[in-house]
């Protein structure tokens, strides 16, 4: 078995499952803006079922990685495999390769003045081209799921943050995606929030979904996470289980982070 590798060389490799469990392979990848770099040559497996918190300072590149992986930004270099389809090809179907990866964001992008059903409905209907009661009725079960169903027919200026954020990931889960990624999804939530969208993120972990989730909250990457990932200048310096990230990180600014956040 192969380390996991970035420009720096091998990193920690204890937690790697078989390659060929690999639902998105990363090789080479790299992104600048002008002339600053932001992610530099990054090679990365995110095995079937996986749940991978990336962790780090601000300007660390996790953001961008995982815009990447979504293609919402085109590296400048290097491969993205979702599962056998490499999405970075030439001429591959951008909007087939997002429709499976959900993607959840700081901030919930819901439409206003649609309910909250029709909010998670809207995409089954444009893009996966569902009839409206099969929609409704999709967008009902997910919306269950996040334990938000009596909340259907509302608005979502009628929801709290933690509340409008589920509906996110409830919108996102209904598009049955292969691979769920996070992108700070708590980060713009009072303390008090938190702990319920928290919650939901757990439960897909447990039920086998695979996601990455780029995060703040130290607490659930060490009690959700099989492996968790430390960026810093835009590589991936270590990368191991939790409890040999937190209680026993080898590399000398993940100790100076682990340091400030804990």
């Amino acid at each position: 078995m192969s380390p996991t590798t970035t420009g720096d060389g091998p990193v920690s490799s204890a937690a790697e499952a078989p390659a060929t469990s690999a639902a998105l392979r990363v090789t080479a990848l790299s992104k600048s803006y002008g002339r600053t770099t932001v992610l530099r040559d990054i090679t990365l497996d995110i095995q079937r079922g996986e749940t991978l918190c990336l962790i780090g300072p601000s300007g660390s590149g996790k953001s961008t990685l995982l815009k990447c992986l979504n293609l919402l930004e085109r590296p400048d270099a290097g491969e993205i495999r979702l599962g056998e389809t490499c999405l970075t090809a030439p001429g591959a179907d951008v909007d087939a390769a997002r429709a499976r990866i959900g993607m959840v964001f700081q901030h919930f992008n819901l439409f206003p003045h649609m309910s909250v059903e029709r909010n998670v409905a809207l995409a089954l209907t444009s893009v996966k081209g569902m009839t409206r009661e099969q929609a409704r009725a999709t967008a009902r079960r997910h919306l269950d799921e996040v334990g938000l169903a009596a909340f259907a027919r509302q608005r979502p200026s009628r929801l709290s943050g933690g509340q409008q954020q589920r509906v996110a990931i409830a919108r996102a889960l209904a598009m049955e995606p292969e691979v769920m990624l996070f992108d700070e999804a708590t980060s713009a939530l009072d303390p008090e929030l938190v702990k319920d969208v928290l919650a939901v993120m757990r439960d897909l972990a447990q039920g086998g979904m695979t996601m990455a989730v780029v995060t703040h909250e130290m607490g659930f990457a060490q009690e959700a996470a099989d492996r968790v990932a430390f960026m810093c200048d835009g590589r991936i310096s270590e990368i191991d289980t939790p409890d040999r990230i937190f209680e026993g990180a080898q590399h000398p600014r993940l100790r100076q982070f682990l340091n400030q956040v804990l």
